[in-house]
């Protein structure tokens, strides 16, 4: 017996980030407005530089031949990934070295990213957000609701991304034999067997860990401030990135909008950490875990200047004692969550660096 069902763009459309980057490349625009990478600013900033319509970039995928092949390489990377053929995945994985920088929003990802590829030798600015930080592709707590199942999106926007690799990284320099392709991978955590079977066994791993307390601080202070009244708000990406978390292990809405702000992110910053350990990124042989502070961060980015041979200097990396000085009892209170994701970090084999951590920088 033999059965045939058929899925079109309709069930699976083509991402927006994917067809944006997609007409860019195509109408020879440089991506040299990237601001991904920019660490100094504490205001929100859009998503986007691209002035043209989703309709206006599909019409310039849709007339290019180089459009139209791309799109049909997304989709049969999809096929392979939906039916477990992997042969094209070890093509990939034959080609391209991925390094992959893991750890919660604010915690140091985007400035080791940028050094990478500072070393190299590509600049920041000009590389399409999508192909370097966490925007895409996308995953997070299994969802199913009317049009939506989060796993299959997951699928389609890694051979959406994966395809991007290709038309970017493709011509690069190789090293030891592949071309090293640096990416932010915050969402990684939530489903790191996936990713760990798609980027390969070899496929380098640095999670960055920062003190909840100073992460939080930080993310309040890119979405606009700490709410006068003290509780939760959703007012950016990463909040609205908390918000799903907790709904995810049973808190109600009605309970979230009463949340005390530092509970509710602390909540989200423990369950994080603790899906760091459970969800097969620490399967990774090549897993490095770099505490948030300037001597840490600065001496890996040294590393990867050294190891490529850039001829330049890291970048100074930024540091504040800010959270110390405003909310010492948030750190009293971090206390018992840090606890506990040091422990399960340990049965997964990771050491979770509490007493580095602790200066709440």
């Amino acid at each position: 017996m033999g059965l045939e069902f058929k899925l079109t763009d309709r069930e699976l459309p083509i991402s927006p980030v994917f067809i944006r980057f997609l007409a860019q490349v195509i109408s020879g625009r440089p991506f040299d407005q990237e601001n991904w990478a920019e660490q100094r600013s504490e205001a929100l900033t859009a998503n986007e530089n691209d002035p043209h319509s989703a309709s206006d970039s599909a019409a310039i995928i849709m007339g290019s031949e180089m459009g139209r092949e791309r799109l049909t390489r997304a989709y049969t990377l999809l096929f392979a990934l939906l039916t477990g053929d992997l042969a094209p995945l070890h093509d990939l994985q034959s080609r391209y070295h991925f390094v992959s920088f893991v750890g919660i929003p604010r915690s140091g990802g985007s400035y080791l990213t940028a050094e990478l590829f500072r070393a190299l030798g590509m600049q920041p600015e000009r590389v399409a957000s999508g192909t370097a930080h966490d925007s895409f592709p996308e995953a997070g707590p299994f969802q199913l609701q009317a049009g939506i199942n989060s796993w299959v999106m997951s699928l389609k926007t890694m051979a959406e991304y994966l395809t991007m690799v290709e038309t970017c990284f493709g011509d690069r320099k190789p090293h030891s034999g592949k071309i090293v392709v640096p990416k932010k991978l915050t969402k990684s955590v939530y489903s790191g067997a996936f990713f760990y079977s798609v980027l390969g066994e070899e496929a380098e791993y640095v999670l960055t860990v920062r003190h909840p307390t100073a992460s939080c601080v930080s993310t309040y202070e890119k979405s606009g401030g700490l709410p006068g009244d003290g509780r939760f708000a959703v007012r950016s990406n990463i909040e609205e990135w908390c918000r799903r978390d907790l709904r995810h292990i049973g808190c109600d809405s009605e309970l979230l909008q009463n949340m005390d702000y530092f509970d509710a992110y602390l909540r989200y910053w423990e369950q994080y950490h603790l899906s760091v350990a459970s969800t097969g990124l620490s399967a990774s042989r090549n897993l490095r875990v770099v505490a948030f502070g300037k001597a840490d961060l600065e001496a890996c980015a040294r590393a990867y200047h050294d190891r490529y041979s850039s001829g330049l200097q890291a970048l100074k990396f930024q540091v504040s004692d800010k959270a110390r000085r405003l909310h010492p009892d948030w750190i009293k209170r971090a206390r018992p969550a840090i606890d506990r994701v040091e422990a399960s970090w340990k049965l997964a084999g990771i050491r979770f660096p509490a007493e580095e951590i602790s200066e709440v920088w």
